[in-house]
């Protein structure tokens, strides 16, 4: 194997983080491996619904520093701005610059606001766990207020609307539900002002699920109070309506799930082939295109099944191995995507999980999607850390006096 070889990482997401532990564990110090975010931590997105309705961050957020203690591998806070091919070097806004002989792009996804008028600007997005707690805090600034409002300005703070019926509007709409309801009553508000809309432009939630199963989450979400819109399309937003094309709802807490956008950087780097979709276009073996030491993994790659978590970690484990492979002067081998599984709780005890050909629904479902961020948890942390992360449930003090715990 060659020796003193430098392995760039760039993203400490899923893809990120599977790359960095399965390459120091089969390189060891036979190569220094780099991992640059511009995070110091970890963030456990499919669960991000949790933090918004009062359950600790620490579910869903792990210090980088914890998942690679005792690990050899450099965890670097920066946030990466330009990538020269032809130097081999990475540029970060700190100034910095990072050499590499392989690199692993990891980037992940933005949202996307497909350019709809005053929508950035009004709507509250839901990729993060700065947003997520963002999130939250309006609430509880928007149920306050409700004290000395008329009954029409009570209706519009505790209307709740989700865009966007994929596996994270429709978690997050069931579980807003109950919890807007309770925090309507800590502040002493009737729980049946409380709305909570869900909108899909597709004909059915769950679009890119079999029929039966979206029929089936529908159901559930309304037999959580949940109102369904399909067919539906946001054409504008201002600070208390939120425009369709045939209808116009008053609220002032739109939630944005309806779309990702491949982050913009991999269309500034000079050398990379993108897709229509801005998606790099790579090769059997998962590089860049025409670039032999360059990989890309999970949402950035034209990959069939990129935009899954379940992707990612497949991709950087897989990239891992043929890093190792070239290193070691032996072919490499081709990548074959795989069909994810999906696992779609809807409110408390209650998921949809799709196997392939197999559906399951309620409690079984439930515990089979705990399993999923048990196992998880364990593949990056040690035994009892997982555990505790994934036990915890922690739920933290509220975001106002009134919702404080005694």
């Amino acid at each position: 194997m060659e020796q003193g070889i430098k392995v760039v990482i760039v993203g400490g997401g899923f893809g990120g983080i599977r790359a960095a532990l399965d390459l120091e564990k089969k390189v060891g110090d036979r190569a220094k491996i780099v991992l640059i975010s511009d995070k110091p931590h970890f963030e456990y997105t499919p669960s991000l619904y949790r933090v918004v309705t009062g359950r600790s961050p620490l579910e869903v957020c792990v210090p980088l520093a914890e998942i690679f203690r005792g690990k050899r591998v450099e965890v670097i806070m920066d946030m990466v701005e330009a990538v020269s091919l032809k130097e081999q070097k990475v540029y970060g806004k700190s100034g910095s610059k990072y050499a590499y002989d392989y690199l692993v792009l990891a980037l992940g996804s933005d949202t996307n606001y497909f350019n709809i008028p005053g929508l950035q600007e009004s709507a509250f997005g839901f990729r993060s766990i700065t947003e997520a707690l963002r999130l939250k805090r309006h609430f509880h600034e928007a149920f306050s207020r409700c004290e000395v409002l008329s009954k029409e300005d009570k209706v519009c703070h505790t209307h709740i609307v989700v865009v966007g019926a994929g596996a994270s509007g429709c978690e997050l709409a069931g579980e807003l539900s109950g919890y807007a309801q309770r925090l309507a009553k800590k502040h002493g508000i009737d729980p049946s002002y409380v709305t909570v809309d869900l909108i899909e432009a597709a004909p059915r939630i769950l679009p890119s699920l079999p029929r039966g199963v979206s029929m089936g989450v529908e159901k559930r979400l309304r037999s959580l109070r949940v109102n369904i819109f399909t067919n539906k399309s946001v054409v504008k937003e201002d600070l208390e309506q939120v425009y369709l094309k045939d209808m116009t709802i008053k609220t002032q807490t739109l939630i944005w799930a309806a779309g990702a956008l491949v982050n913009a950087l991999y269309g500034k780097i000079e050398g990379l082939f993108l897709d229509d979709r801005k998606r790099v276009v790579v090769d059997e073996f998962l590089r860049s295109e025409g670039v032999e030491n360059v990989f890309v993994v999970g949402d950035g790659a034209a990959t069939p099944y990129a935009g899954f978590a379940q992707t990612a970690i497949r991709d950087g484990r897989f990239v891992a191995r043929n890093i190792v492979r070239a290193m070691q002067r032996r072919r490499m081998d081709p990548y074959k995507g795989a069909q994810p599984y999906y696992a779609v709780p809807i409110g408390a005890g209650w998921a949809a999980v799709v196997l392939h050909s197999v559906v399951l629904y309620g409690r079984i479902g439930w515990w089979l999607r705990c399993l999923a961020d048990l196992r998880f948890f364990l593949s990056i942390l040690p035994l009892r850390r997982a555990i505790t992360a994934f036990v915890e449930n922690k739920t933290l003090c509220e975001s106002c006096v009134i919702c404080v715990p005694e």
